[in-house]
């Protein structure tokens, strides 16, 4: 715990806490206000375990500060609470899912269990979903192939807030791509980013804290830099990953583009400028003109497929303890991709979650709404 308590000390530092709330009783509320708009239990089960997963995993902004913008798709009549999701196309190893405007958080691991069962029967499996939702983490989905023996894979593109290097158009999402990969001994390497300088989400907490933005995080609408947390709503927008070209922003325009090319093109969902924004964008109106809701690129590759998977697990041992154990700069210590919100998850879980105020008032005003009893702490 110790080589990550900077960390720890740095992200409850910038969040200015309201309440600490209880991982279960937290998990147990959210299913009820899924379950108040019409979704079954089950589905309410894995949308609130998929959303509280990523607040266990100090992915703030993914969690259940989202859960008023699930409620806003379905008042607008975007989001349909009992989907049925159901295969548009197949091969021995790819599918098409259509997933009926359902919760992306229901939709995606729906097309994982599809993906990982081609993927048994083939060595692979990828599937293309169009006519989603917004999907909550993306690592949470890649995740689901490791317990198998698999490499997951999980990407979605997003409403247009990004703008393509050199561009003052808004084209791409933040488009976030997640890869799991299982190791014997040492917990599973997760990679789980966008390909952004930085997600939404934490511009809305930048928004709520009166704070201005790093360097090389937005652009305003002339397309010059700019340090206004409220840039996006003020006609800006976000910056691919690397922010300039001079740091390599087309690298990140390209794997914007890729995940959504994948994720869009290859679905049939829409795709671009035209990908439908969630609640949160600033807009509600989807526009959609070239395919259906939102998609996602789903794959898993058995690893049994290229070698026994004993022998990889324990090269993936080396691997990372290796990486872990490189020469750092001093005070520093290197890291795998997964491990500070492994730790988080096992702090979070064990001593609660916390929650900044708005993101309370909010989930306050839902147990208003259904008329739901709000205990979360």
């Amino acid at each position: 715990m110790s080589n990550y308590f900077p960390i720890l000390i740095f992200i409850f530092a910038f969040l200015q806490i309201y309440m600490i709330a209880n991982y279960t009783l937290l998990k147990q509320y959210v299913i009820s206000v899924f379950e108040s708009i019409g979704c079954n239990e089950q589905d309410a089960i894995l949308a609130a375990d998929v959303l509280v997963s990523a607040d266990s995993r100090g992915i703030d902004s993914h969690g259940v500060a989202r859960l008023a913008g699930y409620i806003r798709l379905f008042d607008h009549g975007r989001l349909n609470p009992k989907p049925n999701i159901k295969i548009l196309h197949e091969s021995p190893s790819t599918a098409l899912v259509d997933g009926d405007r359902g919760l992306g958080l229901v939709v995606a691991p729906k097309a994982m269990e599809i993906a990982c069962g081609k993927a048994n029967v083939a060595g692979t499996g990828w599937v293309a979903v169009q006519n989603s939702n917004h999907f909550g983490i993306a690592g949470y989905h890649a995740m689901m192939a490791a317990s198998q023996d698999m490499i997951g894979w999980a990407m979605t593109h997003a409403a247009p807030l990004v703008t393509p290097t050199f561009s003052r158009e808004r084209l791409l999402g933040t488009n976030p791509i997640a890869v799991s990969i299982p190791a014997l001994h040492e917990p599973t390497f997760l990679a789980d980013f966008a390909s952004t300088a930085v997600a939404y989400g934490k511009l809305e907490i930048l928004q709520r804290k009166g704070l201005d933005t790093p360097d090389g995080w937005v652009q305003d609408a002339n397309g010059m830099p700019s340090n206004d947390a409220f840039a996006i709503k003020n006609g800006g927008a976000l910056l691919p990953l690397g922010g300039d070209r001079e740091h390599g922003s087309h690298k990140g325009y390209a794997l914007g583009a890729i995940v959504d090319l994948l994720s869009g093109v290859l679905s049939g969902a829409n795709f671009g400028p035209w990908v439908p924004p969630f609640a949160t964008a600033g807009f509600m109106n989807a526009g959609e003109t070239v395919g259906k809701g939102t998609g996602h690129f789903i794959g898993a590759m058995r690893i049994d497929a290229f070698r026994p998977a004993i022998e990889f697990k324990k090269d993936m041992d080396i691997w990372i303890q290796r990486f872990r154990n490189a020469e750092a700069v001093e005070g520093q210590k290197v890291i795998i991709p997964g491990d500070p919100e492994r730790v988080l998850e096992v702090e979070r879980k064990a001593n609660g979650i916390p929650l900044i105020d708005p993101v309370v008032e909010d989930l306050k005003a839902l147990s208003v709404r259904f008329n739901l009893d709000f205990k979360i702490a």
